[in-house]
């Protein structure tokens, strides 16, 4: 079994590379196609996969952020999530593994509630967005926050960690466990 470590690779110099996790190619798609149009002063690399572990003979770059994608609509989504955080080292969820919920504008419809995704993210500490994916303006602003969290996390925001990211994105938008 290979365990995707975050210092495993050398960094790139200039060079910030998100991994997005997920079992809807075509959105994963669109959300990749929209944060490589954000202007950025580091050259992005955006990788897709729909579950890990990534096949060991590929040569990748260093990966600076994971993304794990779980579509309300989909229990196998998130089945898939689950299953794939297995095969990521703990030293990532230091601040460079995060969660993205789409699906959740038609709720009606939904096969997982969101809580359970909210739980998943606190259990592992990492920040989760919401971001209805299938809606282009929406999919423009979560690409550009990736963006930012990718720069970060890549070691490029002077000043700012991913440690610093965390804990500034744990405190302003996540409620206390008890609130959910």
């Amino acid at each position: 079994m290979s365990v995707l470590r975050p210092l495993d690779k050398q960094p790139g110099l200039n060079t910030a590379t998100i991994l997005l996790v997920g079992t809807e190619d075509a959105l994963l798609q669109q959300l990749a196609d929209s944060m490589l149009k954000e202007d950025c002063a580091s050259e992005l690399k955006v990788h897709l996969a729909r579950s890990l572990p990534l096949p060991s003979n590929v040569n990748r770059p260093r990966i600076d952020l994971i993304v794990f994608v779980v579509n309300l609509h989909s229990k196998y989504s998130l089945r898939n999530v689950e299953e794939s955080l297995h095969h990521v080292d703990a030293t990532f969820f230091l601040g460079k593994v995060g969660f993205l919920i789409t699906g959740a504008g038609r709720e009606g419809h939904c096969s997982i509630h969101w809580n359970t995704v909210v739980r998943l993210a606190r259990t592992y500490r990492s920040p989760l967005l919401f971001c209805d994916l299938e809606v282009e303006g929406f999919r423009a602003t979560v690409a550009q926050r990736l963006v930012r969290m990718l720069q970060i996390c890549a070691g490029h925001v002077p000043g700012v960690s991913a440690l610093n990211l965390l804990s500034l994105l744990r405190s302003s938008e996540n409620p206390a466990l008890e609130d959910v």
